[in-house]
């Protein structure tokens, strides 16, 4: 005879997958980041091959969209249903249009020295370390309202600032790689690029802000 405690247990039925058709409004404007940041590393590019200042226009141009896409996401994820997809969605666009496409810009401008370089790779993993912090605390700063209180570290699209300045600096006639630059060793340094090196210090530091 069999006792309760001997009896095979049920087997537990596992979560169903996401599917991709479970992309939501929010999740396509999340994309959307996505291909102005990929848009404008390929503008980029294209200027630093062929010196075509239409196409670095273009770049500077689509991130300011790619930022636009990254608030609207959120407005739109709030009164919609919740994606499985939405968290990781943002920060794999955030890395790509405010991390690898500011570091790119950089380089197609002329900050290219070896050291400038090494930043560059710096800043881009603080833009993945934080991230990749900020979704695994995320629900220990979540207040009260459901809605997480404050950063730590500050936010990846703050890169832009940078952006800015580069942008400003190449309209005004003021090469950004012709400003100074100095021989540390063996490899160039470009000043302008300490600029990402504490962009990407900022972003992993504990500086708490508030988020509105």
């Amino acid at each position: 005879m069999t006792t309760e405690s001997q009896q095979t247990p049920e087997p537990t039925a596992q979560p169903t997958p996401p599917r991709f058709r479970e992309l939501g409004l929010a999740d396509l404007v999340t994309l959307s980041n996505t291909a102005f940041g990929m848009a404008a590393i390929l503008a980029a590019v294209h200027y630093a091959a062929g010196g075509e200042r239409r196409s670095l226009w273009f770049a500077f141009g689509a991130l300011p969209l790619a930022l636009l896409c990254d608030v609207m996401d959120g407005v739109i994820a709030r009164k919609r249903r919740k994606s499985p997809f939405g968290g990781d969605l943002d920060s794999l666009s955030d890395v790509v249009s405010f991390g690898v496409a500011p570091a790119t810009l950089a380089y197609a401008l002329g900050l290219d020295g070896g050291w400038d370089a090494a930043i560059f790779i710096f800043f881009v993993g603080c833009g993945v370390a934080r991230l990749a912090r900020y979704n695994v605390v995320a629900d220990l700063m979540t207040g009260p309202a459901g809605k997480v209180t404050h950063y730590e570290g500050t936010p990846i699209p703050m890169s832009l600032i940078v952006v800015a300045i580069l942008a400003y600096l190449f309209g005004s006639g003021h090469a950004p790689e012709h400003l100074a630059e100095w021989r540390l060793g063996p490899y160039l340094l470009h000043p302008l690029s300490l600029l990402y090196l504490l962009n990407g210090a900022l972003m992993v530091s504990r500086l708490k802000i508030p988020k509105p």
